[in-house]
């Protein structure tokens, strides 16, 4: 009698392609996710949302949990991205700052003088429990899926703060970050402490990776970026020490900052739809993933637009010593749902190995 053959073992997060592409190694195939892909775009999770302010889901493991899953369960992603917001680690240090529908982020007191950093509140990490849990959570819920860990940056956070709120043209930013140069500095070093902190916290519950968001980090020139945003980045990520997970990193407008991005300590560098993924090997260079970059727009456009596209990005991320499939920057809101499922499907079918 012949002995049943014994079960193929599960795989960890850790052997994921997610994991292995971030890390440069053979894949089954090109590993999917998107961002803002537990969100509007999602009927389930405007039902869930209904009626609960999103600063408030943000910090309900409940609720958490599952959005971050929604769009696992819906369009089979490679990974699951925390559900959070990039200004949370401020808002749960005590900053009284409001989400408001159709503008985003507002600031009750702006940052506006050297008095002004110096009283902002730090994130003590007792207050994270709430993250931790959800953290747990997720991992436990998704098996050999990797969760990816969120933050901001501590240059898009601080023109939150400086701002009062979103900006077009980040001029007082700017203009701070050049007449308060010392007072600068201990903003980002306190807003890198507090990025670290929240990051640290997702690592230690089972985070697979994490991803720095700089949003708008592309409204700098490459001089500035590296003087005065890039050592407050990388202080982010050595804060991770020995931990062993892939750390990403993103910014949208960033085509001149993209080595730059790379050297703030990334092992995935995520590039926005402007410029090619052949494009930005080069640039990067070979020693770094790339992570991206369909334009979020052509979702919208008509199926043979989609798929043309997502082929074209396919083939250029070839280029890359290894390619995380993901969109130019966030997924729109009026975007069908099933046409995500689709790229998703499309883009295991192009790279099966």
């Amino acid at each position: 009698m012949t002995a049943d053959p014994a079960p193929t073992p599960a795989l960890l997060p850790a052997e994921s392609d997610l994991v292995r592409a971030a890390r440069g190694l053979p894949v089954r195939h090109t590993p999917v996710w998107f961002m803002r892909q537990a969100g509007r775009s999602l009927p389930e999770y405007r039902a869930l949302r209904a009626g609960t302010a999103m600063l408030e889901a943000c910090q309900d493991p409940d609720l958490v949990t599952e959005i971050t899953l929604q769009p696992v369960r819906r369009h089979g992603v490679d990974a699951a991205i925390l559900f959070s917001d990039i200004v949370l680690p401020l808002v749960v240090a005590g900053v009284d700052i409001d989400i408001k529908p159709g503008v985003g982020p507002v600031i009750a007191q702006p940052v506006r003088t050297v008095a002004d950093v110096d009283a902002l509140p730090p994130l003590e990490p007792d207050r994270l429990d709430f993250l931790a849990t959800a953290v747990r959570r997720l991992v436990a819920e998704l098996g050999a899926t990797p969760l990816i860990g969120f933050a901001g940056a501590p240059f898009t956070l601080a023109t939150y703060l400086i701002e009062g709120g979103p900006s077009k043209e980040h001029a007082r930013t700017k203009a701070f970050m050049y007449a308060e140069p010392e007072a600068w500095g201990r903003l980002l070093d306190r807003l890198a402490v507090s990025a670290a902190t929240f990051l640290t916290t997702q690592a230690d519950a089972g985070a697979s990776a994490v991803q720095l968001f700089d949003s708008w980090a592309g409204v700098l020139s490459a001089a500035d970026y590296a003087e005065r945003v890039l050592p407050h980045s990388r202080a982010v990520f050595d804060a991770l020490g020995d931990r062993d997970l892939p750390r990403v990193h993103f910014g949208v407008g960033t085509g001149e900052l993209l080595a730059l991005i790379g050297d703030a300590g990334a092992d995935v560098v995520g590039v926005d739809w402007r410029v090619p993924l052949d494009e930005a090997a080069r640039r990067v260079g070979p020693g770094r993933s790339l992570q991206g970059n369909l334009d979020p727009a052509v979702l919208l456009a008509g199926r043979d637009t989609v798929d043309r596209e997502v082929r074209r990005v396919v083939a250029q991320g070839r280029a890359a010593r290894g390619h995380v499939f993901n969109l130019g920057h966030g997924v729109l809101p009026d975007t069908d749902p099933g046409v995500l499922t689709h790229v998703v499907e499309l883009v295991h079918e192009l790279t099966a190995r």
